[in-house]
């Protein structure tokens, strides 16, 4: 059957995306279509940042976005060299957090170490950091997207762990979401199943794939990443057939082969 994955393709990944090809071990045919576009802002202030471990208690990244900004700082400035041979591990010896497998990896290929790959959501990560952090270390490091929930910050403040953010990235819909879902829909119909991967692929894409859908929506089974999504599908009126157990490209298939059946 069809799946609709509404969703990013892996930055660096070659060959099949890891969705693809796990809804294909279950006889399933999915398609990805981009709905985020990113634009990359305050990098020098980032990498400012990053050259000056010593101000901070330790480094949060909760997307592959604002690891990827990192990689750029990296690059523009040629300071490569400088961060292998000493920055990096000033900063190994704080806590790097990250949420999700993706995040982790990414951060694993810039030399530093990970810690809370298996958390899955930021509530769950703020709780990690709550356990392990003093409220007396210099604040922890969050380069993060323009559209971040507020959840960690408020946890972490609540608690008294200090906490400065930066927006690194700016996230809007895709310039050519509408004309892809278009193009989906008269090129493969219906699909029996949608993936939503995000609150902001909720506010982006609904509208036009119920318009896309007409009378065969109630057909289609919705599937969500995570709670979040979830969460952002239920309070926009959506029935939700099925959630990834966790954040990965098997626990969304295994769950969407389960609802087709």
């Amino acid at each position: 059957m069809h799946v609709l994955l509404l969703k990013e393709p892996r930055d660096g990944e070659s060959g099949l995306d890891p969705y693809i090809k796990e809804l294909a071990s279950h006889g399933h045919k999915a398609t990805l279509i981009p709905v985020l576009s990113f634009k990359f802002v305050a990098l020098n202030t980032l990498s400012d940042k990053l050259f000056q471990p010593e101000k901070h208690g330790g480094l949060i990244f909760t997307s592959p976005r604002a690891v990827e900004a990192v990689k750029m700082c990296l690059e523009a400035e040629e300071r490569s060299e400088e961060w292998t041979k000493s920055v990096k591990d000033k900063w190994n010896k704080k806590s790097i957090y990250v949420v999700g497998k993706a995040t982790a990896a990414l951060v694993q290929s810039l030399g530093l170490n990970p810690l809370g790959e298996d958390t899955g959501t930021a509530e769950v990560l703020s709780r990690v950091i709550i356990e392990r952090e003093d409220t007396n270390i210099p604040p922890l490091f969050f380069p993060c997207g323009s559209i971040k929930r507020e959840v960690l910050p408020t946890a972490l403040r609540e608690n008294g762990v200090p906490l400065e953010t930066l927006t690194v990235y700016q996230t809007a819909e895709h310039p050519d979401l509408e004309k892809n879902l278009k193009n989906y829909y008269t090129e493969q119909g219906v699909p029996a199943s949608v993936a939503f991967f995000s609150p902001s692929g909720v506010k982006f894409c609904l509208e036009v794939v119920r318009r896309l859908s007409g009378e065969q929506l109630a057909q289609i089974k919705f599937a969500a990443i995570g709670p979040t999504t979830q969460d952002a599908m239920t309070a926009e009126g959506l029935c939700v057939a099925c959630a990834a157990e966790k954040p990965t490209a098997e626990h969304l298939a295994a769950a969407i082969a389960k609802a087709l059946q």
